[in-house]
């Protein structure tokens, strides 16, 4: 993806958000189809997130605000589901793409600190059991991973049409 594919990628964005954002520090090597999506902290902005997943073979990308705040237990990601976290998991606020967005209707949800998801369900898990197929687990999380994605920003958008 160029730089303007991927400014352009951002529904909920305004043009200003979109002009200002930071691009991940790895852009220029970063090999798009190795991706289950692209997750990143604004350097410049700490507070402020972006994710940008493949819907349909479109690039779709999110702008997503950490919410402050202490979480009372230990978070679990909504995306990635992993019960081993070795990172935080935060809660993020995105607003809706277009008009509903506009009046202020957001989505919030609680996702890994610097969005490590894809390395998260390729960790090999211990094994449950005697017997139990480790390589089959991961096979099974990095799908459930691309569903939750995919699920998520496809709900973003389709209540926005």
């Amino acid at each position: 993806m160029t730089e303007k594919q991927i400014r352009a990628s951002f529904t909920n964005a305004s043009m200003r958000e979109r002009n200002n954002l930071t691009l991940p520090e790895d852009f220029e090597s970063t090999r798009w189809e190795d991706l289950d999506f692209i997750g990143w902290r604004d350097r410049k902005y700490p507070g402020i997130g972006y994710v940008i997943a493949w819907v349909d073979g479109t690039a779709s990308g999110l702008l997503f605000r950490h919410v402050e705040g202490r979480i009372r237990s230990r978070a679990q990601c909504a995306w990635c589901e992993d019960v081993t976290l070795p990172n935080d998991v935060v809660y993020f606020t995105a607003k809706r793409p277009g008009a509903a967005g506009r009046n202020g209707n957001t989505v919030a949800t609680l996702m890994c600190a610097n969005f490590e998801c894809s390395t998260n369900v390729r960790r090999p898990a211990p094994p449950a059991y005697v017997g139990f197929d480790v390589d089959a687990a991961r096979r099974e999380r990095i799908a459930s991973l691309q569903s939750q994605v995919h699920d998520f920003m496809a709900r973003m958008h389709a209540e926005t049409d």
